[in-house]
């Protein structure tokens, strides 16, 4: 029999709330409060269930009786004014998982459960109500279903029995706009030339592909699992120099020839263990430890549905280190996100795009539920906001993990059997891999709703003990996570060099009614494939049924130099390995750059000059410098104990510390310190230039807080619009240029990266929206102590202030314009001799003592600096010598890069000094015990006299939610 329990809150409805706000905003008016009256959540639930069942539910498991009332009532006896959010058929539910687990504990016999959302109103709403109501406020019709009325049996149907039936592709005899219409139908991905070649490769077989056949190249052809892109040819002509040159493949001459560059010149010192080769980078850490890190992207899923999107991304990522030579244990998490401002109007959001303010909750809450849960600390990221990240957010998700020395590397043995550990296979994330290569459109909501997953934590925590366990007992020799292209990417990959046989049958599903093809593409969340030595699998299946964790055998890796699937003793794909892996056409694409006039140092526009005081205020209330306190306190960043540098640091903990730093391996005093760099507004002027200010800005994070330079390793992840517009991908091949020229010259090695390109939006009238030029670059320092580290907070009052590093005039692509409205100016630019000189000065300082608070200069330049050091700490200033011969504004406002304020006692000024001898170093000004912040000019006036009451309010009030 099924049952639903409706649950309303006793109190203040704040799911109403919710609703009415976010319907008011989008509509202009006030009138949610009238559509909306109140709200539910509940359950439904199948099984033969007595009064005292239910009241076991209740009392025990699915109700909080202080805050919340519940009865039961057979489905489709109530609700007759009220609309029902169900998950579409298919979708994973994690709360409703872990209710069934928790019931059948209490031997209560229930058979399904599902849950709802519910919401009370009218009989009747206006049409134009109901549509922005019931498809923008209640539910994503990508994951979600509405039922109005009373809920019915029919609304959760999942799925019938599947019936074998062998699929072919008909495709030998199409012409070319046949086989582009076949690629664009079946959302494959693939080019014509792509095309081509299939058809080639199968009229030479002399038969059609099957579907799964299609389906698997497709996926492995992917922009997103083979950076076709970046390792293609691009013909690059530089018109600012009137250079041309060839790239036969970008990233192996750019950003990883760096790296081998940088290795070759360490020798035996080189302490890089594994780069571009496995799941994450894997570099030196101690003795016993190497420390292993990646950041991952999962952006067109997060706009489609930013829970689901962002959720996943941070699991994806964490499956990556666990996927890493035999598995690494994920200490830390880092998150980084892109959006258009949340106070966007919505009458000019574009068909299909969801408001900025619900995809920043979305994500917000995706990250926060998947990494506490799980139990890893988030501890580091940063947000900003650009209206052209409108139709394209960028969610960029990292994990650093530690793992044995013994075990950071894998390989596959022919005989090994292919095992599933983990999650069961569902229809979610069907196209995905394929899905994240295209770009966006009006319609991707309802096309691409199949490629977003939903993910489990629990189901993943017990995964991630599993798999350590079983490495420490060498159960496994090979192991990787199912992400993009699920079984297909996964098995494909570890038996490229061999080859594999596989009985999909064997593949636990979630539900009946998958077919073959589904059940090898399918990106269904939390599984991981191991390659497990036949004598091992008892111990394996018996460890896994120990931690409640599924795990089957689908087949075996054999060296047959072919990948061959089944389903119930039918061979449904039969392919060649070396096709698969190296039968892909070289992408050849032609690139430009062709710098706008502005870029090269053009005179800033003529504006009314706006008090110095008042720009500071606007910079730090900009959305991408105020605080980002509603966000990190909704991490748990203390769990695991590791954390030694927190996100917010400072008198009240609540200033915004430089990077983070954690004790990965507790009971030693060795730290990991991690930070990021990221600059897109310099990247409209010069993407160069932007890409070395990046790099700078992650280096001198983790600088900041006591990382040894010369142990600072560096990833890099390219987000992009359309690469197929040659002056965008012509930004890319600059900006893997500079990725190039400075790593060498900063000697950070990159060890590795991802790239996210076509993030792009094309409406419904081919007007088309770019994301800006994107670089990330995540930086993961060693701290040889942990107790000498420092923090950005002023400590004291009478210490003096000083300035490390060259003020230059460069306002170009500076916060100082954004709210002042002037264009033009210098584009900062690194000193990349210099620079690493500066690094290990800083870095000696702090080694000696000699620093009581360190900040790096960055948004808004030195003014912002100092005001966030003395807000943080509750410490006034006094700054009366800012040296050089510049303008004001570019001394308080400037962003150039490699520069720090730096707070040293009066006792400690002499040897600090000594630190930097021939270095660019300036004493600047006293802390002084006065809340407030005061700045002279060049000739000696306060072009700064503010109180950090006003200063700190400015900054926290933009997004105190």
């Amino acid at each position: 029999m099924l049952w639903e329990l409706e649950i309303r809150p006793l109190g203040l409805d704040r799911e109403r709330e919710r609703v009415c706000d976010e319907f008011d905003l989008l509509t202009h008016s006030e009138r949610g409060g009238d559509l909306v009256t109140a709200s539910a959540r509940g359950f439904l639930v199948e099984g033969e269930l007595t009064d005292e069942h239910r009241a076991r539910l209740l009392n025990e498991v699915l109700l909080d009786p202080l805050v919340e009332s519940g009865e039961f009532a057979p489905v489709g006896t109530r609700a007759a004014h009220a609309y029902t959010v169900l998950l579409k058929p298919g979708v994973m539910e994690p709360v409703a998982q872990t209710v069934l687990e928790a019931v059948r504990m209490l031997g209560v016999p229930v058979t399904a459960v599902r849950t709802f959302r519910r919401y009370f109103g009218p009989p009747e709403l206006p049409s134009l109500d109901r549509d922005v109501l019931f498809r923008k406020v209640l539910a994503n019709d990508a994951i979600e279903q509405i039922v109005v009325g009373p809920v019915q049996a029919a609304h959760l149907a999942l799925g019938k029995p599947y019936q074998f039936k062998l699929l072919t592709v008909p495709l030998r005899d199409l012409d070319d706009a046949g086989l582009v219409k076949l690629s664009k139908d079946n959302t494959l991905a693939l080019s014509l030339e792509e095309m081509q070649v299939v058809q080639s490769h199968f009229r030479d077989l002399g038969r059609e592909p099957t579907d799964a056949e299609l389906e698997t190249i497709a996926q492995t052809w992917s922009e997103h699992c083979s950076h076709k892109t970046l390792k293609g040819t691009i013909h690059f002509t530089d018109h600012a120099t009137g250079q041309s040159r060839t790239y036969k493949n970008l990233l192996k001459e750019t950003v990883f020839g760096a790296t081998q560059t940088i290795r070759a010149k360490l020798g035996e010192d080189d302490w890089c263990v594994s780069v571009f080769a496995d799941n994450a980078g894997v570099v030196k850490f101690d003795e016993n430890f190497h420390i292993a890190i990646k950041v991952e992207t999962h952006n067109h899923p997060s706009a489609i549905e930013p829970y689901g999107g962002a959720n996943t991304g941070l699991g994806g990522v964490i499956r990556d280190l666990l996927g890493t030579g035999l598995g690494a244990k994920p200490v830390c998490n880092t998150d980084v996100f892109c959006f258009a401002p949340p106070d966007f109007e919505p009458n000019q959001l574009p068909v299909g795009v969801l408001h900025p303010r619900r995809v920043m909750q979305g994500v917000v809450a995706g990250v926060r539920d998947y990494g506490n849960r799980m139990g890893i600390p988030t501890v580091n990221g940063a947000i900003l906001f650009d209206d052209r990240y409108l139709a394209n957010p960028l969610v960029f998700c990292g994990t650093v993990g530690t793992i044995p020395t013994d075990k950071a590397f894998k390989k596959v043995l022919p005989g090994d059997l292919i095992v599933a550990v983990g999650g069961r296979t569902g229809r979610d994330g069907i196209h995905g891999a394929t899905f994240s290569s295209l770009e966006l459109t009006h319609e991707s909501e309802t096309v691409s709703g199949g490629a977003v997953q939903i993910g489990n934590a629990i189901t993943e925590k017990k995964v991630q003990d599993v798999i350590l366990q079983a490495r420490d007992l060498d159960l496994f020799t090979a192991i990787t996570d199912c992400g993009a292209g699920g079984f297909s990417s996964a098995v494909g990959e570890m038996g490229a060099e061999l080859g594999a046989t596989v009985q999909l049958e064997n593949a636990p599903l979630k539900y009946d009614g998958l077919s073959y093809t589904e059940i090898w593409i399918s990106e269904s969340q939390e599984r991981m494939v191991l390659s497990v030595p036949a004598a091992k699998w008892p111990a394996l299946k018996a460890l896994c049924a120990s931690e409640d964790v599924e795990a089957a055998v689908l087949g075996t890796f054999e060296a047959s130099g072919r990948l061959k699937l089944t389903y119930q003793n039918n061979v449904v794909a039969d392919l060649d390995m070396h096709f698969l892996h190296e039968g892909r056409p070289t992408v050849v694409k032609s690139a430009e750059w062709d710098p706008p006039m502005f870029a090269m140092g053009a005179p800033a526009a003529v504006l009314e000059p706006k008090p110095a005081q008042d720009v500071l205020v606007s910079i730090l209330s900009h959305f991408s410098v105020c605080s980002k306190e509603w966000v990190i306190r909704q991490y748990d960043h203390e769990v695991q104990g590791g954390s030694v540098i927190k996100p917010l640091v400072g008198v009240l903990n609540d200033g915004p510390s430089d990077a983070s730093v954690v004790m990965p391996v507790l009971g030693t005093w060795t730290g990991a310190a991690v930070g990021c760099g990221i600059n897109p507004r310099f990247a409209d002027l010069d993407p160069y230039a932007a890409a070395g200010c990046a790099i700078d800005e992650a280096v001198r994070n983790v600088i900041a807080v006591g990382a040894d330079p010369q142990r600072v390793a560096i990833l890099d992840n390219f987000c992009w619009g359309n690469i197929h517009d040659p002056k965008v991908l012509g930004a890319l091949v600059r900006t893997a240029e500079a990725c190039r020229d400075v790593a060498v010259a900063y000697g950070t090695p990159f060890i590795s990266g991802k790239d996210s390109l076509n993030n792009t939006y094309k409406g419904k009238n081919d007007e088309r929206l770019n994301i800006p030029h994107t670089l990330l670059v995540t930086a993961l320092g060693r701290v040889d102590d942990v107790r000498q580290c420092v923090t950005m907070d002023i400590k004291e009052a009478g210490n003096a202030l000083y300035l490390v590093g060259a003020t230059k005039n460069e306002l170009g692509g500076s916060h100082f314009e954004l709210v002042t409205g002037r264009t033009g100016g210098a584009v900062p630019t690194v000193d990349a001799v210099q620079a690493p000189k500066l690094f290990l000065a800083v870095h000696a300082a702090i080694g000696q003592g000699l620093v009581r608070a360190c900040h790096d200069l960055s948004e808004g330049g030195f003014a912002v600096a100092v005001a966030e050091m003395c807000f943080a700490g509750g410490i006034g200033a006094d700054v009366t010598s800012l040296p050089g011969d510049l303008p004001d504004e570019a001394k308080l406002f400037s962003e150039s890069p490699t520069r720090f304020v730096v707070e040293v006692k009066p006792e400690h000024a002499a040897a600090f000094e000594h630190c930097f001898a021939g270095l660019p170093v300036a004493r600047v000004g006293t802390t002084v015990s006065e809340p407030r912040l005061r700045i002279a000019g060049a000739n000696a006036e306060w072009l700064v006299w503010v109180k950090l009451a006003t200063l700190k309010e400015a900054w926290q009030k933009p997004l105190r939610w």
